[in-house]
């Protein structure tokens, strides 16, 4: 087991946690004229982001280590700042889109990391991660304008 790959991966864990909760927030309180296509949005991502964190969890159990838990510890751990509950949609789309950015960074370091370490199947996950979090940016960011 390489620590360095393995706390790589629980930071993408704990970052793709709170992720969840903030997309989670921003599909239950979207409103205004973008309120239908958001909606939808919000959810298709969350639902596809709680899938992944399991698989990626999952790879830390099978490197030999425990993956973390808890949701203060989670959220501690990512340091993803907490939207606003009365946010607007476009402060909201903002707010995601650094959030996704966050990720990709820590995605970045895990695949790099690994990649170094010959651990190519913790490479390839978070090349696939990576792939699907800069469509969602690009995405998110097409909202924008």
């Amino acid at each position: 087991m390489n620590k360095n790959v393995v706390d790589a991966l629980r930071q993408v864990v704990a970052d793709t946690y709170a992720l969840i909760g903030q997309t989670h927030i921003c599909h239950w309180n979207v409103r205004g004229p973008s309120f239908f296509s958001l909606h939808t949005a919000f959810e298709l991502q969350y639902t596809e982001l709680f899938t992944a964190v399991d698989e990626i969890a999952e790879r830390i159990r099978a490197l030999g280590a425990l993956a973390p838990g808890g949701l203060s510890n989670l959220a501690e751990m990512a340091g993803i700042t907490e939207i606003e509950e009365d946010a607007s949609a476009q402060e909201m789309v903002n707010h995601l889109v650094k959030a996704h950015e966050k990720l990709l960074a820590d995605l970045a370091t895990a695949r790099d990391l690994a990649g170094e370490a010959g651990d190519s199947e913790s490479e390839d996950l978070m090349i696939g991660r990576m792939q699907l979090h800069e469509k969602t940016v690009w995405m998110l960011k097409s909202y924008l304008g």
